[in-house]
């Protein structure tokens, strides 16, 4: 049980009431209906009868974090994505805030990569994007084995919740205000270019765009390397598989079955490697496929890094 000492204390939403609360974690397009019982009472969310404080500010220095006890806060409003921005949760007496978002100052984190350079002194680190997430294990595992001398990756994104259903006006990305459901969408994503940040070694030697098409859920990376060692297909096959059972359990998975993305809908691990989508040019050029299920497995790491601050920080 990886979570069972994880407790959700205190819920802040300041767009939405607590009945809507209760319908929106009961029911999901994508998951299905929560198996499990949820209710309000006396004001607070009730989840499997564990009580849910909740609050509906729109400054987060105005939540009394402290007052039931919550240390850690997930960041996940999208908006707060900074370390000045985010330290406004630390004035209610939170102890440390996790991003779920790439920040632009907050040290990255991503499980399975460089968890082993956490720093139990900063008060508001980052869980990076899904992306970097399932990138940057792949990226390792072969970087490791091989050698990456450069590469480009093309991430084949789901659809989320800040794109338009029909066209409609986006000064910024004309082509992000086209409508979802009936295109696919260049886009830009800093996916790539963050790897760097987490594997310093890859700092400069990747980058990469997103196609955003319409998929409710589950994401795939397609990323193209030049190797510096040599390898077959195979071999990077067995080195992907091995990591997959052994140090990176959990968080690299490994399939060779004829499977579409719909495949992987609350799929937890962070990357899946597909060992039958890649294919090699020669030894040192080659296509890889990577599989993630950009909500459920996302939310799984964010937990993850949660309580792995947690532990070490009770260590320090």
């Amino acid at each position: 049980m990886r979570y069972a000492l994880l407790t959700c204390l205190i819920a802040d939403s300041p767009f939405i009431d607590l009945e809507y609360m209760v319908y929106m974690f009961k029911y999901d397009s994508v998951h299905g209906r929560f198996k499990g019982s949820v209710t309000s009472k006396d004001g607070k969310l009730v989840i499997e009868g564990k009580p849910i404080t909740v609050y509906a500010e729109r400054d987060p220095a105005n939540i009394k974090w402290s007052e039931t006890g919550a240390e850690y806060i997930v960041e996940s409003t999208g908006v707060f994505t900074t370390i000045d921005k985010a330290s406004a949760h630390l004035k209610g007496g939170a102890k440390k805030v996790i991003i779920s978002a790439p920040s632009a100052d907050a040290p990255m984190y991503v499980c399975g990569v460089n968890l082993d350079t956490y720093k139990t002194t900063d008060k508001v680190i980052s869980n990076a994007s899904c992306t970097t997430n399932c990138l940057a294990p792949l990226a390792k595992v072969i970087h490791e084995n091989f050698g990456i001398v450069e590469g480009l990756m093309t991430t084949v994104h789901a659809t989320t919740a800040t794109q338009k259903t029909v066209d409609g006006p986006s000064s910024k990305d004309w082509r992000g205000g086209r409508g979802v459901n009936n295109n696919i969408i260049p886009s830009s994503t800093g996916a790539a270019k963050a790897v760097g940040k987490v594997i310093p070694s890859l700092n400069g030697k990747l980058t990469g765009l997103a196609f955003r098409v319409p998929v409710q859920d589950v994401s795939v990376v397609d990323l193209v390397v030049r190797l510096e060692k040599e390898a077959s297909y195979d071999e990077i096959k067995k080195v992907m598989k091995d990591a997959s059972e052994g140090a990176y359990k959990g968080i690299i998975a490994y399939t060779d079955e004829d499977v579409v993305s719909s495949d992987f809908v609350g799929e937890p691990a962070s990357s899946i490697f597909d060992a039958k989508a890649g294919i090699s040019l020669n030894k040192n050029f080659v296509k890889l496929i990577s599989w993630y299920d950009n909500e459920w497995g996302y939310s799984k790491r964010v937990c993850d890094l949660l309580v792995y601050a947690a532990k070490k920080d009770a260590e320090a």
